[in-house]
């Protein structure tokens, strides 16, 4: 009788260890990548945003209730001094130490709110579980104030939540599906607090671009000035573009900025690789270039293989018992049956794969080169490292 076990080294590549964006896809996707001198054209909207126009985070605590015994235990003592306060402001008294209940869960209810909003608008809200709760399926939250990052309350949150996920059983024995413990309340906060920004009084309208570039910011203030036919726009850093109200000559700021982010103009992106070395995934604009670099890539497999024989063995005299077996060949001794480990070592080297980049590959003939090996994302990301250090990329490459 034999008992196998296998225990393989982290050496062992296998596909399924990681996923590699762009690296999988058909030939014929990846030859559609444009290429780097192709600029793109969009409109101003779309790569910047209005200096002192944005959205602002609010924050809130409350209790959801309802839930189908799957709230905070008695251990998440904050739950029960919550409710216990909640429920002396409806006029009851309840001592926490005494109270019992599995049907409320204490939660942070976040939300976003956006430039312009008036009060009695209404904002989608986020509810997310803070102590041990199982499920906020079917759970109701109870109105809560969220505030500003100046502490003051903009706006209330109340309502029935909607769950993306459930969890069902106990124990070893569950199912659960996404995130059970996070809702969300489709327009369940009020604007409480007006907090509309007056464009009247602008006398600069700044664009922030989206990201940094000294030629697209150019670019945008040239497009600028070429609309109104005079210098109008200044460029101040890859980031700020200034531009004059008084110098427009429009009747308001709205106008002016309506005008401004409907200006078409050409930029190109930078050369740039995004590496995810958790996830494994790797993206990588068409513009990156390659200087003439060879790559070698071999693969080492190491198994372990650990199998178990049943031998027989002598009973020690001291933990013998009295009771006598037999075995062949020798009549007076104790035997008992012994697990006895065989290891087995197995180093499978394959042939080195050799790939060769000419001067200026692009990200087509990269993936398509790496993908013919047979590299894996990990593979690549280790590829991608040595090229960037050894000069052979013209390009960014952050990795997260």
């Amino acid at each position: 009788m034999k008992l196998a076990m296998n225990n393989s080294n982290a050496g062992c590549r296998t596909l399924a260890c990681f996923t590699l964006a762009l690296a999988t896809l058909p030939s014929a996707f990846a030859s559609s990548v444009p290429s780097s001198g192709t600029n793109r054209e969009v409109m101003v909207r779309d790569v910047t945003t209005i200096e002192g126009v944005r959205d602002n985070l609010l924050v809130g605590y409350g209790l959801v209730v309802g839930l189908h015994g799957t709230g905070d235990t008695q251990q998440t003592i904050f739950t029960i001094q919550t409710l216990a306060n909640a429920m002396q402001k409806m006029g009851v008294l309840i001592s926490p130490s005494s109270a019992v209940v599995k049907n409320v869960a204490a939660v942070f209810v976040t939300a976003s709110l956006p430039p312009f909003a008036r009060p009695g608008a209404k904002l989608d809200v986020t509810v997310a579980s803070v102590g041990d709760a199982h499920s906020l399926d079917g759970g109701v939250l109870l109105m809560s104030a969220l505030r500003g990052p100046d502490g003051q309350v903009y706006a209330e949150a109340q309502g029935s939540l909607l769950m993306g996920g459930y969890s069902a059983g106990s124990g070893t024995n569950r199912k659960e599906v996404n995130a059970s413990n996070v809702g969300t309340i489709p327009e369940g906060a009020i604007i409480e607090r007006d907090t509309a920004v007056d464009l009247s009084g602008f006398k600069t309208v700044s664009l922030l671009l989206h990201n940094p570039d000294f030629g697209t910011a150019m670019a945008i203030a040239d497009a600028v000035n070429q609309e109104f036919d005079k210098t109008v726009a200044t460029a101040l850093d890859s980031r700020r573009v200034d531009i004059s109200v008084a110098g427009t000559s429009e009747q308001s700021v709205p106008q002016l900025i309506a005008r401004v982010q409907k200006l078409v103009l050409k930029v190109q992106t930078p050369a740039k690789i995004v590496i995810n070395e958790r996830t494994g995934t790797i993206v990588m604009g068409g513009n990156v270039k390659l200087s003439p670099v060879g790559v070698i890539h071999g693969s080492l497999s190491i198994q372990v293989t650990t199998d178990f024989a049943v031998v027989e063995a002598p009973v020690p005299p001291e933990s013998n018992s009295g009771q006598m077996r037999k075995g062949p060949g020798n009549q007076n001794n104790a035997v008992e049956p012994v697990l006895v480990p065989e290891t087995t070592v197995n180093a499978d080297e394959g042939p080195a794969q050799t790939m060769r980049l000419d001067e200026g590959a692009n990200v087509d003939e990269l993936v398509t080169g790496l993908h013919a090996i047979g590299a894996t994302a990990h593979d690549v990301v280790a590829i991608l490292e040595a090229i960037k250090a050894e000069g052979g990329m013209q390009a960014e490459l952050e990795v997260q």
